[in-house]
């Protein structure tokens, strides 16, 4: 997937919004982070997991501990194409609930 089919599905989800931090683009929800990607160089990009995924995920090449996040709770993805496409929408969905599960309740039903 190419960096603008992977920007298109992110904003496809109900609520999400862009902006920049840290010169990094990054996909929100409720201006909570749930994806931060690298544009100037290379694709590379962190998504939120389970600490379950964060093991299976970490023993793939091309993923690893994501510097600066939440220790065992995000992972750092070397590269759009790590993942197949499939994999790839399933990362940044569940990235996407673990971070509005955070949210109050309230908010969390503006999106179900």
């Amino acid at each position: 997937m190419d960096i603008e089919s992977f920007r298109e599905y992110c904003l496809s989800l109900p609520g999400t919004t862009e902006g920049m931090k840290w010169e990094h683009l990054c996909f929100m929800i409720e201006e909570k982070i749930f994806v931060i990607i690298t544009i100037d160089d290379g694709n590379s990009f962190s998504t939120k997991c389970t600490p379950e995924e964060f093991e299976e995920l970490t023993a793939r090449d091309g993923i690893q501990q994501a510097y600066h996040m939440a220790k065992k709770q995000w992972v750092q993805i070397a590269d759009l194409d790590i993942l197949s496409v499939t994999e790839l929408k399933k990362r940044v969905e569940t990235s996407r609930a673990l971070v509005l599960a955070k949210l109050p309740k309230k908010v969390q039903e503006k999106y179900k």
